[in-house]
């Protein structure tokens, strides 16, 4: 049975109900707290799945990415962002990254900080 959920407009709670699809427009609902029958509904919140291409695709439209070298706290939203839409745990050091830019640190400072945290290796960005 699906629920439904309902505002009472005489003493303005919300409250949910378990109707069945045959009971929906038979049934007259009362509101449980004051038992009124002056009650509206409410629309639920709705999901949908996405496919992983879909969301990877929806992170990187340009829109996102502009200004983020000037901000580093829409930085680290967009990247705490990416990691949700991956569905891994990147590490502690990718959790310190983020937080310092959260704080308004640079990526620049933070680099500066930790110098290791690429672990040695040439990226190549400055190559491009």
């Amino acid at each position: 049975m699906p629920n439904y959920s309902y505002r009472c407009l005489d003493c303005k709670k919300t409250f949910s109900l378990f109707i069945s699809y045959q009971d929906y427009d038979r049934k007259t609902v009362h509101c449980p707290h004051c038992e009124g029958k002056n009650v509206a509904r409410r629309l639920s919140r709705v999901r949908f799945t996405r496919s992983e291409e879909s969301r990877l695709v929806s992170l990187a439209d340009p829109s996102q990415l502009a200004g983020l070298e000037d901000d580093p706290k829409a930085m680290a939203k967009l990247m705490r962002q990416m990691s949700s839409e991956m569905g891994e745990d990147i590490g502690p050091e990718f959790n310190e990254v983020v937080d310092r830019l959260e704080a308004g640190q640079s990526p620049e400072d933070i680099e500066k900080d930790l110098p290791d945290l690429g672990g040695g290796l040439d990226s190549g960005i400055d190559d491009l």
